[in-house]
């Protein structure tokens, strides 16, 4: 898994879709962190674990929201 460290105004939803490529991610991304969950808008320099992609959430996107991995 892993980790983002946030800036000050980040939410949720920004972040899950910012790193993971799909707001989708949101619910999961605020359960690996609970610590947090109650906090809509994150202060900066916390450190999320992101979770690891979701091939069902990828599957259902459509092309252009898909994220591309440049090797």
């Amino acid at each position: 898994m892993n980790t983002y460290r946030t800036k000050q105004g980040d939410m949720w939803d920004s972040i899950a879709y910012t790193q993971m490529g799909d707001t989708a991610y949101t619910d999961r991304l605020m359960n690996l962190n609970r610590q947090y969950k109650d906090l809509y808008t994150l202060p900066a320099g916390l450190i999320l674990t992101l979770p690891d992609e979701d091939p069902k959430i990828i599957e259902t996107l459509p092309p252009w929201k898909k994220k591309v991995v440049i090797v």
